[in-house]
């Protein structure tokens, strides 16, 4: 697992040097690489298109590396901004898209045995139905927070917030979250 703790000065260092040296965004990529995928897997729960995703993210912050300024946002912080708008992008384009017919579907294999299936779409569906309930700012929060595992810092550079702004709106949603995950175990 690579090493969570990169100072600004050697990200910058890095991103400087990755303009010349595919090995130097190579580290950038180890670095941040579980943070991109986490973060986009929490929005887009096809595991494939997970994929497909994060390799866009980093091939897009690779081609536009030459536009990147530190004194703008540590590096983080821009390359899950893309990895925002790729997501964006992604559903924009889904629904434009047309479904997978019921024959295609049922060629497809099961992942899991269908009683595990069930009860795993069951819980995904009242976690997706207690999250649609929170605002988007939350949603986001939220993702960028437990899926990215980024700290209320990170968080408020890339969305243009205070830390503690951050910190009360997350505290909000997960009460909101906890709320109604409690309603929803009631029989």
């Amino acid at each position: 697992m690579p090493d969570l703790a990169m100072t600004l000065q050697e990200e910058i260092r890095l991103t400087r040097q990755a303009t010349l040296d595919a090995e130097a965004f190579g580290a950038l990529y180890d670095h941040y690489f579980p943070r991109v995928y986490n973060y986009i897997c929490f929005r887009v729960p096809d595991a494939a298109a997970a994929d497909d995703l994060t390799a866009t993210v980093f091939t897009r912050a690779l081609d536009r590396l030459h536009t990147y300024r530190p004194d703008r946002a540590p590096f983080g912080a821009w390359l899950l901004r893309i990895a925002h708008n790729a997501v964006i992008d992604h559903y924009r384009v889904r629904r434009r898209r047309p479904t997978v017919s019921l024959d295609v579907a049922a060629t497809l294999p099961a992942a899991f045995t269908p009683e595990v299936e069930v009860q795993r779409r069951e819980e995904a569906a009242v976690l997706l139905t207690a999250l649609a309930a929170l605002s988007q700012r939350e949603r986001e929060i939220v993702a960028l927070k437990f899926s990215a595992g980024l700290t209320n810092r990170r968080i408020a550079e890339i969305l243009g917030l205070k830390p503690g702004h951050v910190g009360v709106i997350l505290y909000r949603a997960i009460r909101k979250l906890r709320d109604q995950l409690s309603k929803s175990d009631e029989p």
